[in-house]
Parts: C-alpha cells; structure tokens; sequence
C-alpha cells in the first residue's frame, strides 16, 4: 500500500509538470521565445529557475550525505557555490542581459561572444557552441541516469522503466514549452525542494527531541561535526571553494540572465535567488544534523546508503511522514534532477540551431527556428537516452568536468566580455579553448599528483583552467589589434545604459546577426 501511495504522489507530480508545459507551448510562438522566453521572464521565476536547474540532486542527498559523514568541513563547497552566485548575479546579470540585446541581440552565449566582439569568421561562435553541445549530451545522460537510479532504488522498478519515465516526461515539457516550459516546471520544482528542505529537518528535530537534543545526540556521534577545519587541507578547502567560479561559465544559468525583462530586474533576482539558496543550504546542512541524530537515538533504523550517506534526506522522508506525503518529499529529488535535465536540453538545443546551424551561414525564419529548436531537443535527448541505457555508464564521472569545463572555457570570457573595452575575439578564442583543454587535461590525467604538486593533493582542476584562460585572453588581446571603434561604443553604450535598462537605440541593431548572405529558410 506505501508503494500506491508513493506512486500516486509521482503521478500527481509528473502530471502537473507537463500541464506546465502544455501551458508554456501556447505561449511560445517563435524561436527566440522557444530559446529565451522572449525576454520577458519575470525576475522572481529567474532566480528560482537559475537555483533549480544549478543545485540538480547535489542539493538533497550530495549535500546532506557528505555533511553526514564528515561535518561542517564538507559546508565549504557550498559557501562557494553561494558566494559564487551571488556575485554572478550581482555583477553578470544587469550587464550581460543589457549587452546581449544591445550585441545583436544575442540569444545565446555563443553568439553573444560573436556579435560582443564582432568576429566575421564565426569560428569563436561555432566552437563555443560545440563545447555546449559535446558537454551537455553527456550532462543530459548522466541526469537521465541519476534519475533512472533514484526510480529503481525508491520504488523498487527496474532502472530502465525509471530512467526512460524521467527522460520521457522531462522531454515531453521541454520539448513543447521550450525555455518558457523549463522555467516555470523550475519554479515550481524550486519550491518543492525548499519546503522539503524545510518540512524534513524540521520534522525529524522535533522528533529527536528538539534542537538540544539534536545537538547533544550529534555531539556523540561525531564530536568535530561543527567545525570547518577537522580533517580537511587547505588544498581541499580551496578546491571546494573554487566551485563558485563555475557560475560565470554555466550557459544553462546565465542564460536565465539574458531572458530577464530589464538588467534592473538583476536586483530583485539577486535579493530572490539567495534567499533561496542560502535557505536551501542551511536546510541541507540540518538534515544531517537530524539525521545523525535520529539514527544514534534509534539502534533499530539504519541509514539506506551507510557508505557515502546520500540517502538520509531520502530515509528521513520515508521513515518520518505518510507514504503520500513521503512520495511528494521525494519527487523534490525528481525535481532537482529534472530541472536540470529541462535546462541543459535547451541550452544544447539553441547552441546545435543557434548556434552551428546560424554559424555557417544559415538563416532561420523565425518559425523555423521554433522548430528547429524543437528538432534540437528530440536529437539531443534521444543520444542522452542510448548513452543512459547503461547505469553504469561512465557519463557520471563527466559531471564534476563539465562544470570545470565550462567554467574555465566560459567563465573568463563572460566576465572580460563584460568588463573589459580591449577584449578581441583572438583573444577569447584562445582562452576559451586553452581554458577547456587545461581543465579535460588536469581532471583526467591529474599531473599535479604524478609531479607531487601539492603533497599528493589534486588541486580541482577549475583553478587551473580558469586561470590559463583569464592570462591568455588577456595577454592575446593585448597582442592583437584593438577592437573597432563600433565595438567600443557598444561597450560604452552598454555601460551607460546600465542605470536606466533600455536599450539605445542607435546601438540596438548595431552587430551583425552573424548570419550570412544566405536567404532565410
């Protein structure tokens, strides 16, 4: 009977998820809101759409499972995942959703970079969209098998019925409500995993006895749990920190920038987007608290994974509240996981049409854009789904490099196209690909370990990468003949603007749509 109760509470789930996105199809009419919304999302679903689709299933059993194991030393990946957004959103978002309008109108990252630094040959644009589409197919994959697993370990199916439910309802919304679809399903999978993050640490403290008690029983179990340095180095601090430069590079986050109605709605994303983040964190780091408190109190229950502990949110959930109420706590994970999935599909999805389609010369109606888009996720997602058919795929061990990787291929560049008047597109170009290379190269081959770098530490191979690609961007621009005066008044005109939020309108139209002598198909 649990079992009835849980599935009727994903159906429920999977049931709303595509009404949202039958409500977002109606609203999509063209290619540029298939892919950006058409630049009217409203600051609030910005920031929790950005916070969902980042956080993926890291945020309830990653988090808490290594809190739980460790302490408070593992809390410091997350203080620079927070860190990291707030200043993404402080700095990148009101200038990177006024520049890219302003640059063509630019509707995704790749072709932002072309029309900011007016590259003719379109190869910055063609190579930055191949980064975004090999990544994200394998990131894609590796949702689809996370959530194939989570099926199988929860409510006792086989993976592959789990994994093709998820990817197929996943598909199903992102396919027809394109960004718009992904932004609202978002929003509400947002909401889902902060109040579960709430309800069950919550919950489980007063069950243990209140937060004395809770502390007390912690306390027994791991005396170090509160502090931030107990069995940690400093490489290992450092590397966890630095997760918080991979924001400047996500194209599946900083895309919700772009979709925003004015760079003034920056503020009120930021003061949202934090909120939700920090609350989400510190509900994590409570739900391994009460978990290690629940467990010590109770001999008879024993924590699902006892290994690596990520499955204490998940225990808590299920041992604590009704089978129905359990089954909606869980489909938070889904959600987390979905989000994801519905984030990366249409950044791949613009970066194949957008981006490799318009690079070579090829021009879109606008319909034909929509479904060209369209096209885009159901390729995308069918190659994720044949690469998902093994659970043991090896795709997992490319998550942690792919955040790496676009944060040192992309990161740099986002931030000097932004801040930086001398930035040439030699110079991006150069960065962007040494950026990626250091960070594949540093993360497979591990050469600070094979030279003793560090005392047989790994140094997390996005401080490298991001710091080859900021050197040599810079060092190349300065080598190579300053952009042309139009480039430069653009910069100037995005600055000015800044204050007010509209776009000039002598510079609205003033870069090239990169696309070509071709006719429009």
């Amino acid at each position: 009977m649990d079992l009835v109760f849980k599935l009727i509470a994903l159906g429920i789930y999977f049931a709303a998820m595509i009404g949202i996105g039958i409500y977002a199809f109606r609203k999509t009419t063209g290619g540029e809101d298939y892919m950006l919304g058409g630049r009217q999302l409203h600051p609030f679903t910005a920031a929790l759409s950005a916070g969902a689709s980042d956080m993926s299933g890291w945020l309830l059993m990653g988090l808490p499972g290594a809190l739980y194991m460790n302490g408070l030393v593992e809390a410091w990946i997350a203080v620079g995942l927070t860190v990291g957004a707030g200043l993404n959103w402080f700095f990148v978002a009101p200038r990177l959703r006024q520049y890219t309008q302003l640059a063509g109108n630019s509707i995704t990252v790749p072709s932002f970079f072309g029309n900011r630094l007016h590259d003719r040959t379109n190869i910055l644009r063609i190579a930055a969209g191949l980064i975004i589409l090999v990544f994200f197919t394998f990131y894609v994959s590796s949702g689809m098998v996370a959530g194939g697993v989570f099926f199988q370990s929860m409510f006792g199916g086989p993976y592959l019925t789990g994994m093709l439910l998820v990817g197929g309802v996943t598909i199903l919304y992102t396919l027809f409500g394109g960004f718009l679809g992904a932004s609202y399903t978002d929003v509400v999978q947002g909401i889902i995993m902060l109040v579960s993050l709430l309800v069950v640490p919550i919950t489980a403290m007063f069950v243990v006895g209140g937060p004395a008690a809770m502390f007390a029983s912690v306390r027994e179990v791991n005396a170090d749990f509160g502090s931030m340095t107990a069995g940690g180095t400093f490489i290992g601090i450092i590397s966890s920190l630095a997760w918080g430069l991979g924001y400047f590079g996500q194209p599946h986050i900083i895309v919700r920038f772009m979709a925003l109605r004015s760079s003034r709605d920056a503020r009120y994303g930021l003061v949202v987007g934090m909120s939700w983040m920090i609350i989400c964190v510190i509900g994590a780091v409570f739900t391994a608290l009460a978990g290690l408190a629940y467990f010590q109190q109770n001999a008879d229950a024993v924590i699902s994974d006892s290994k690596n502990g990520e499955s204490v949110f998940l225990d808590l959930s299920q041992i604590l509240f009704h089978p129905l109420i359990a089954g909606i706590l869980l489909a938070a994970v889904l959600a987390a996981i979905m989000s994801t999935i519905s984030s990366q599909l249409i950044v791949s999805s613009s970066a194949l049409v957008e981006d490799l389609v318009g690079g070579v010369g090829i021009k879109l109606s606008d319909r034909a854009s929509l479904w060209g888009g369209r096209i885009g996720v159901l390729v995308i997602s069918v190659v994720a789904v044949v690469l998902a058919l093994n659970p043991e795929s090896s795709v997992l061990g490319l998550v942690a490099f792919a955040w790496a990787g676009f944060g040192s291929a992309f990161g740099p560049i986002v931030l000097l196209s932004l801040f930086w008047r001398r930035l040439t597109a030699a110079g991006a170009g150069a960065g962007m690909v040494a950026g990626a290379a250091v960070a594949f190269v540093w993360g497979q081959f591990t050469p600070d370990e094979t030279w003793g770098l560090f005392g047989g530490e790994h140094l997390y191979e996005i401080i490298p990468g991001f710091l080859i690609c900021l050197v040599l961007a810079v060092v190349v621009s300065l080598l190579t003949p300053r952009p042309p005066a139009s480039t430069i008044q653009e910069f100037d005109d995005m600055e000015e603007s800044l204050a007010t939020g509209e776009i000039p309108i002598h510079g609205a139209h003033a870069a090239p749509t990169e696309a070509g002598a071709a006719g429009t198909l």
